[in-house]
């Protein structure tokens, strides 16, 4: 959907420009700009798509795109549950020691730890969580591989 509202925006002001009769140069730079917001919605699918979440005998990986990248070691993990929620505020949210990684304002998974662990947020801040509420394609084979069975 986003792709799709990027594609109708950069038409819709490219033809307001060629209405407007707006400098050649004004309309090129607009152009360059539509285009490079267009990769970046581009880039951020493909980056989904190819570096989802991963469960391993060490540890439960947590990504979002080139954004968040968390490892969380298995023995930190007090429980994990399915909780189907569709209220996640923002993309990438941390309140009160809670970190939630929202796709469509959806979360599935819920995993409770032992104790904080250190997450960097996109822009590099630090915050420390204790919860972490993400979405994943296939919640009940993820609950099914952290909680040891396969």
């Amino acid at each position: 959907m986003l792709l799709f509202a990027v594609v109708v925006q950069a038409v819709a002001l490219e033809w307001m420009l060629a209405v407007s009769n707006a400098a050649a140069g004004l309309r090129a730079i607009v152009m360059v700009a539509d285009v490079y917001q267009l990769l970046f919605v581009l880039a951020l699918g493909a980056a989904s798509a190819t570096r989802p979440h991963v469960v391993t005998a060490e540890e439960l990986r947590i990504r979002y795109g080139a954004y968040v990248d968390l490892r969380v070691p298995r023995e930190l993990i007090a429980s994990v549950r399915v909780s189907r929620n569709y209220n996640a505020r923002g993309v990438i949210e941390v309140t009160d020691g809670h970190l939630t990684l929202g796709v469509d304002a959806q979360t599935n998974l819920i995993v409770n730890l032992t104790g904080p662990i250190a997450v960097t947020r996109p822009l590099g801040r630090r915050e420390h969580i204790t919860t972490i509420r993400f979405y994943a394609d296939d919640p009940g084979s993820a609950l099914k591989s952290l909680k040891g069975r396969s």
